[in-house]
């Protein structure tokens, strides 16, 4: 994963708890990286590695940290320079939802990420979307759901989601139900 990930993972941390936590949370993931480089592409078991040490030593489940560092993310990348880009991406949340392949597509692009997601947005009636998530990635699904709840602070639209199927369970994807009820 590119550094901007990790780095989003060093800010999570330090903002929820402090710097000294970060820094046990590097030496028992066994990672010796001093700044993360955004634009730098890192294997992604240093991501794993940080995830897993963060569980255990916080005490917290792998998926609520992944779920709350994806809700994280959002602000995260918005205070980053990606504002202006996240804004141009859509107006409300099922459209911002429908463009993100393009946002991965031009921010690939321009930094030259590969292997990025893939979404599949499906309206199934007034405020609820099924949308399908494609990783070669596996466990990121409880990142999907944070995200999707920051997207609903960003976008100031109450979100529920429910994950519908798991790739674990052999699915071909991870699906997930969102409502959502706009501001008027």
């Amino acid at each position: 994963m590119y550094g901007l990930v990790n780095k989003a993972i060093e800010d999570y941390v330090c903002s929820n708890f402090d710097a000294d936590t970060w820094e046990r949370i590097k030496e028992k993931a066994q990672v010796d990286v001093d700044v993360f480089v955004c634009m730098e592409a890192y294997p992604d078991e240093v991501t794993y590695s940080l995830v897993g040490a963060a569980s255990e030593l916080l005490g917290t489940p792998a998926s609520e940290i992944l779920s709350s560092f994806g809700e994280h993310w959002v602000g995260f990348t918005r205070r980053e320079g990606y504002a202006e880009l996240l804004a141009a991406t859509g107006r409300t949340l099922p459209e911002f939802l429908s463009n993100l392949d393009g946002l991965h597509a031009r921010v690939g692009l321009t930094y030259g990420f590969a292997n990025t997601p893939l979404f599949r947005v499906k309206p199934t009636g007034p405020g609820e979307l099924v949308l399908d998530y494609v990783s070669t990635r596996p466990g990121l699904g409880p990142m999907v759901m944070g995200l999707l709840q920051g997207l609903g602070l960003m976008f100031h639209t109450s979100v529920t989601v429910e994950w519908v199927t798991h790739r674990a369970d052999g699915a071909a994807c991870d699906q997930f139900l969102v409502k959502y009820v706009a501001p008027v």
